[in-house]
């Protein structure tokens, strides 16, 4: 029973970031397990490149922000209830959660408590160093591994008492090389006039909210006598509401659309101003300085201010465990603040080194060893299904 490996494999993401972590998945998987894996599950467009049929489309469970939920809780239990059935019927030898913790942390219970006997992996920890740390603690009862894309994150675990968790690496060390510029990239970094990518967001309510500001924070920045070539990159679906946002920014942005024309970008950007999220790793990977930004709803704000514990929202920040990347907050977030400080990013400033000296940390702090995050998180499923079937 010792060299025993799961053959049919029941996967569950409800976003666009844990397909694609799913997507990857399966391929390392099926390297390790031969021909003789089988995937079902559910998930989105990467997964279903790889051969999995999805239980039901994944786009209309894809929620930010608290104000959203209310209206869309009929139909999220319904497929909680569905995706449960699912995977009773299945009878997998190993089910494996993917991120949105909202949906897949309860499907997982529901399996359970019926089926006792079905290991559960949990790919991408929820955020517990940031709110509600007892439900680290809780996982144990319904999670046997989980796999961690921050390195901190197993200490965090092991502190709260949570499940067994393992650093696997985060999905964007996958490609890191298309992150690094090469020499004649690095000589556009430094010529006149110096790119600043612009990053407001990729969904429609970020675009809302953020456009207006940014586009003032690039009036004021030209003003100061600062020279810049501004770029967008942004989503095919997104386009035309940013072009009709952009409109009458008085400093207009060349709009780029697909990965290949983002990621070239950020290889020739000497800074950009962020809204907060995972762009804001993936710039500090390419060795770009940045300012970062995050407003939501008041009363989104309200909640976050009684529930958040740490220092920074910035993924970089928290991992060196430093806040070398300024973020302007909710009310913070204006043209006027926006400005001078970006005039210091773009300029040989120690504002501007700080960033750069840390973000050469970051890669050490984050290493893999040499082997794909994948092909990392493929070793624990395994692992996880041969400890359940030894016990």
């Amino acid at each position: 029973m010792a060299g025993a490996s799961p053959r049919k494999i029941f996967l569950i993401a409800a976003e666009e970031s844990g397909d694609r972590l799913g997507a990857a998945l399966m391929k390392a998987l099926r390297v390790q397990l031969g021909g003789d894996a089988t995937f079902t599950g559910i998930g989105g467009r990467h997964m279903a490149e790889e051969g999995m049929a999805s239980l039901f489309p994944i786009e209309p469970l894809s929620i930010i922000g608290l104000v959203a939920i209310p209206r869309k809780l009929p139909m999220i239990l319904r497929r909680i209830r569905e995706a449960t059935d699912a995977v009773l019927k299945a009878q997998p030898d190993i089910l494996v959660i993917i991120d949105s913790p909202d949906f897949t942390q309860r499907v997982a219970k529901r399996v359970r408590k019926r089926n006792p006997s079905i290991p559960i992996v949990n790919y991408v920890s929820p955020t517990v160093w940031v709110w509600r740390p007892r439900r680290a603690k809780a996982m144990r009862a319904y999670v046997d591994r989980l796999m961690a894309v921050l390195p901190f994150e197993p200490e965090v675990h092991r502190r709260l008492e949570g499940p067994p968790c393992t650093y696997v690496g985060h999905p964007l060390l996958e490609n890191l090389a298309a992150l690094r510029p090469n020499s004649e990239e690095l000589k556009r970094r430094d010529a006149s006039p110096p790119i600043l990518v612009l990053l407001p967001g990729s969904r429609g309510s970020e675009i809302a909210r953020n456009m207006t500001v940014f586009g003032v924070t690039l009036k004021l920045l030209k003003a100061m006598g600062v020279d810049f070539e501004p770029v967008l990159p942004t989503m095919p679906n997104l386009v035309e509401r940013v072009r009709a946002a952009a409109a009458n920014w008085e400093v207009q942005p060349r709009i780029v659309v697909s990965d290949d024309n983002k990621l070239s970008a950020f290889r020739t950007a000497r800074a950009a101003l962020a809204k907060s999220g995972t762009v804001t790793l993936e710039l500090a990977l390419a060795g770009v300085p940045m300012v970062a930004v995050y407003r939501v709803t008041p009363v989104e704000a309200f909640i976050a201010r009684r529930v958040i514990q740490t220092t920074s929202i910035i993924l970089p920040n928290i991992i060196l465990g430093e806040n070398v990347i300024p973020e302007f907050l909710q009310d913070d977030f204006t043209p006027e603040k926006l400005a001078p400080i970006l005039r210091d990013v773009l300029a040989d400033t120690p504002v501007r080194q700080r960033q750069i000296d840390a973000f050469r940390r970051l890669e050490g702090i984050m290493s893999t060893d040499g082997k794909r995050p994948s092909e990392r998180a493929a070793d624990v499923v395994i692992e996880a299904y041969r400890e359940k079937m030894r016990k």
